[in-house]
């Protein structure tokens, strides 16, 4: 079994980097020499495999030789300077960042998310390392029988709530998928026993109507002059399936990617003119077409998907791309270093933080960030901040002027306000949404074009922190409420303070403060921007009716006003209900 591997591992490395990998080979078999696992295997064949996914993903030389040596210094006797002195720094670091990483256990509370900023500070110094890991963790998966169910259920959560969230936002799709699947068994065995007896048959339906549609396609292509480097069809991995069949009532044949063709062409401008082509030959379905070239996702993925009505009125997906958009989709942010290799360049890799392109990296930097000021906070608000902030679906939402913001999904106009400004969210006093008033508990929508509407004398409300997602926009609510309530009581002691033979004084203090005022609903919601018309002075108690302005939001009048008599009259349409709450 070990030769095998090693045979397999030469044929993907060049030639020149082999020595290194062969003495890295050759330190391992004598260190794991009397080492079996669960499975009965040597133990030896679990790094070499390990090394063997790294290849797929065209890693360097050092992190190959770090990844066949990753358990030598944790469960041999060899030391790590023996490494350092063998293989030189940057392979002893990155065994090192590997081993603390391995410590790592998914248990909840204090302790899970103490490990848990462990892991985003070692991502943040060498990103290799936790590429070394997911990479042990997708062969540590396929032997998760071995283990008892409950440890095996426990690591098979850890594979899909952490582990594979990691994989998706450094971009690396097909690892995300790989260890996904691989842990789906594991984590909820009878919904996965479910889904193969459901999905068995249209897989393979979807694989052979795909192959009559490919030779259309392919000589459409040629007539119109695309050259295409390929074309193959992409089933949907089983959890991934799974996790989308849930959001349509668990009806397969509302699934349209079960099995989508993808194309890869030479250019960006080819992308567009497949696109056209396509739908030259079959109507597309409205609202499907993504554009990920335009506007990427936040871990980098580009492509073109379209879904049309295809042969014989089946509706099918259509993926296309370029090489490059391939194998970033593939690799991830691996893609860079190999990119880079095979371009000549220079050795940039540090040691301590290995520099990767700015808008790749980002998102891992900005983690490192928001853990550090979230280390005081209670252990499960971090995790659950953390889930939100970092490992949840994206939204993509514009600003007036069309700059892109990234939220997680279902973020609110005040987690959108509080991401461009505090001061912003701090004045938030509504939201349009593509034009149109919406409440600020609205749940804002891929592609949505969001304006809010500041004023000066409206501050952040208690009500907020039920419906805001971002871990940004809670903290900073928390923090004004907080002041709100350190000043009222600053002010009651001064009041308390005054000598009682000073009257005026207390009776002006006493004045200062407003008569509390009764919140308001418009047609059944909260939040939305409003003001209390001068005309009829409304107060708390009064039937009142709203009244739809152009750039002040709900005008509340009183229901027995002159004035929203007359334009009622006038705009019937503008006129909304409105009740005290």
């Amino acid at each position: 079994m070990a030769q095998d591997l090693i045979q397999k591992l030469k044929e993907k490395i060049d030639e020149s980097q082999w020595p290194t990998i062969e003495k890295a080979i050759d330190l391992a078999k004598e260190a794991h020499k009397n080492q079996k696992r669960l499975t009965g295997e040597d133990y030896v064949n679990h790094p070499l495999r390990t090394a063997l996914i790294l290849a797929d993903l065209k890693l360097g030389v050092k992190t190959l030789a770090a990844a066949i040596l990753h358990d030598v210094y944790e469960d041999t006797p060899v030391p790590l300077e023996e490494i350092r002195k063998r293989f030189g720094k940057d392979v002893a670091f990155l065994v090192k960042g590997v081993s603390k990483l391995g410590k790592l256990k998914y248990r909840g509370g204090a302790r899970q998310a103490e490990n848990l900023r462990r892991l985003f500070m070692a991502m943040a110094e060498d990103i290799r390392a936790i590429l070394i890991k997911l990479a042990d963790r997708l062969d540590n998966l396929q032997s998760l029988y071995a283990l008892p169910p409950e440890k095996a259920r426990r690591i098979a959560l850890e594979s899909i709530e952490i582990y594979a969230p990691i994989a998706y936002r450094l971009g690396m799709g097909e690892l995300k998928g790989k260890l996904e699947d691989a842990a789906f068994p594991h984590a909820y065995p009878q919904e996965y026993e479910w889904l193969m007896k459901q999905v068995k048959e249209a897989y393979e339906e979807r694989e052979n109507y795909l192959k009559k549609v490919k030779p259309i396609l392919i000589k459409e292509l040629k007539r119109e002059g695309i050259k295409f480097l390929e074309i193959h069809s992409r089933p949907k991995h089983y959890y991934s399936l799974y996790k989308k069949l849930q959001r349509y009532d668990m009806d397969i044949s509302k699934i349209y990617d079960l099995v989508a063709l993808r194309i890869i062409v030479e250019t960006v401008e080819d992308c567009y003119l497949t696109l056209g082509i396509i739908h030259k030959l079959w109507k597309p379905l409205p609202g499907r077409i993504k554009d990920y070239i335009a506007l990427p996702k936040p871990n980098g993925y580009r492509s073109l998907h379209t879904t049309v009505f295809c042969l014989d009125g089946k509706i099918t997906e259509f993926q296309i791309r370029t090489l490059e958009m391939h194998k970033e989709a593939e690799f991830g942010i691996a893609a860079h270093w190999y990119y880079s290799e095979q371009k000549g360049l220079k050795k940039y890799l540090k040691r301590i933080s290995p520099k990767v392109p700015e808008k790749e990296f980002k998102w891992v930097r900005q983690l490192r960030e928001w853990q550090e000021n979230f280390k005081a906070t209670c252990p499960d608000e971090f995790i659950e901040s953390l889930k939100i902030e970092f490992f949840k679906d994206r939204i993509f939402v514009f600003t007036p002027k069309g700059d892109v913001i990234d939220l997680p999904e279902g973020s609110t106009p005040v987690d959108f306000a509080y991401r461009i400004h505090t001061d912003i969210g701090n004045h938030c006093a509504g939201a349009k949404v593509n034009g149109k008033l919406i409440p600020l508990s609205y749940k804002l929508q891929n592609g949505d074009i969001v304006e809010i509407l500041i004023n000066k004398r409206r501050n952040p409300n208690r009500d907020w922190l039920s419906f805001v997602k971002t871990s940004i926009a809670r903290s900073h609510i928390k923090k004004y409420l907080k002041s709100k309530n350190n000043k009222k009581l600053s002010k009651i002691e001064t009041l308390k303070e005054i000598p009682k033979k000073i009257p005026p004084i207390r009776k002006i203090l006493s004045l200062t403060k407003k008569k509390k005022q009764g919140k308001i609903k418009v047609a059944g919601h909260k939040g939305i921007m409003m003001n209390l018309a001068k005309c009829c002075h409304p107060q708390t108690g009064d039937k009142i009716i709203g009244y739809i302005t152009k750039t002040k939001g709900i005008s509340i009048h009183r229901a027995d006003c002159k004035n929203l008599k007359t334009l009622k009259a006038r705009w019937p349409e503008k006129i909304i209900k409105a009740e005290w709450i």
